[in-house]
């Protein structure tokens, strides 16, 4: 009877390792199916790139059985790349592809359960989603259901990703692929911006190769991974030349830019940081770098307005508010769909200011779920523990900024700083469990472990 009851046990035991792994091959399956099928959805033109996406795949495939979260990492650099992909011909990039693979990988392996700051910013997500269901029934078109699904993705998804990395102990690797794609990004930022400079065109970098990139996009990208370097928290564990250095090549990257959101938004990200000098150990002095900051924005927009050339960035933005706020109030409650400027000729294009967007294609309902998130979001985030809340405070803090100047719902925009907070939180939980482990408290019943710091509810 022993040696029965030992066999069924034993034989149970290696079904449920055999069970455990098989939704890993079948993700990996579909992943590698899919992956094929971009490739040859792609042609020529872009099959190197989409290689070099396949052979992540691969890679993290194979070390998934040793690093479960394989697929999670190999996904990071992929956040920061937004060549659009075929795939049916769905208006995806790369970076939406990396985040989904990531997300399932992260719902399968990542641990729960969720920490308390993280399940109000899911519930504050889930909050905006509800108040914009209903221009998705309002207005049913495909792009409109197609793109709430995205929107919940690129917030909800990306924390739980960052969650997930976080709490399995791989922030300081995540976050340093994340930083180190972004200084890739930045080099050859500034080489174009050498060759461009040594003709005399001082105008601002767009970046040609390895693809074209929006300087807007650049610089709001590489603000992101500057806020990093330059908080540089002391469990990321960076030594300070790194951050340093990595700090200074995305500054001199984004001021080639020119890209004025970027700017603006990383300012903000610095006096949250220097109000928080306790915790950071950053000089009030670094201040003072804000004003020729400052001065040299100013300076651009003053010269665009003397210019009055109707075409450049502030006139034509101005045109753009005014068609978007008359369109709006054509359906003011429910607005007219998610991506509306797919479908409707006469607005053709994605209004370039958060508000005014979630505005005219959610409609008022919209908005107010969206302020309720944004605010709640960024309260919840300032009472977490100050070590790992202010990384997440200031590059939402910046991320929002940037969009009061330009768009708001797309893929890299959105998604890496909800990684990078999602990781702040994870890191959190990751200690907190660490040091709990390590400080057990005799109570009458016995031993008991308890977290120390964390979220103040």
């Amino acid at each position: 009877m022993g040696r029965t009851s030992t066999r069924a046990l034993i034989w149970r035991s290696r079904l449920a390792d055999w069970w455990a792994n098989v939704w890993r091959w079948v993700l990996m399956a579909g992943g590698a199916v899919a992956a094929v099928y971009i490739v040859l959805d792609q042609g020529v033109a872009n099959a190197p790139m989409m290689g070099i996406a396949v052979g992540a795949l691969v890679i993290g495939a194979v070390m998934t059985s040793s690093v479960p979260l394989a697929i999670a990492l190999m996904a990071m650099p992929g956040l920061l790349i937004i060549e659009r992909v075929g795939l049916g011909g769905g208006d995806l990039s790369v970076s939406d592809v990396a985040l989904a693979a990531a997300f399932g990988c992260a719902v399968l392996l990542g641990k729960r359960p969720y920490s308390k700051p993280l399940r109000a910013l899911l519930w504050l997500n889930l909050f905006y989603q509800f108040t914009t269901l209903f221009t998705v029934i309002v207005n049913p078109y495909m792009e409109n259901t197609f793109e709430w699904f995205h929107a919940w993705l690129l917030v909800s998804g990306a924390l739980v990703v960052g969650w997930a990395l976080g709490t399995a102990g791989y922030a300081r690797l995540a976050l340093s692929l994340l930083v180190a794609t972004a200084c890739v990004l930045a080099g050859i930022t500034i080489v174009h911006g050498v060759f461009q400079y040594a003709q005399g065109n001082f105008s601002p970098v767009y970046v040609t190769w390895p693809f074209g990139m929006h300087k807007n996009f650049l610089g709001t990208t590489m603000a992101f991974a500057a806020v990093v370097a330059y908080v540089s928290p002391d469990w990321v564990g960076w030594t300070k030349g790194w951050s340093r250095a990595a700090f200074a090549l995305l500054i001199v990257a984004i001021l080639l830019t020119q890209s004025r959101q970027a700017l603006i938004g990383l300012m903000f990200a610095v006096v949250v940081v220097v109000i928080r000098r306790r915790t950071t150990g950053r000089s009030r002095l670094v201040l003072l770098l804000l004003i020729p900051a400052g001065v040299l924005i100013a300076t651009m927009i003053s010269d665009q307005i003397a210019s009055q050339n109707q075409f450049n960035s502030v006139f034509q933005r101005v045109d753009w508010f005014r068609e978007v706020f008359r369109y709006w109030r054509e359906s003011p409650v429910f607005g007219h769909g998610l991506r509306y400027w797919y479908v409707d000729p006469t607005v053709p294009y994605q209004p370039p200011q958060a508000e005014l967007e979630v505005l005219a294609t959610t409609g008022v309902l919209g908005l107010i779920g969206f302020a309720v998130m944004w605010i709640g979001i960024l309260v919840v985030l300032w009472r977490v523990d100050p070590r790992f809340g202010t990384l997440a405070v200031a590059v939402l803090l910046s991320r929002i900024i940037q969009a009061q100047f330009d768009l708001f719902w797309i893929a890299a925009g959105v998604s890496v700083p909800f990684v990078i907070a999602g990781i702040c939180l994870g890191a959190m939980a990751y200690e907190q469990r660490d040091t709990a482990l390590e400080r057990p408290i005799a109570t009458g019943l016995g031993r008991r472990r308890v977290p120390v710091g964390g979220f103040r509810g």
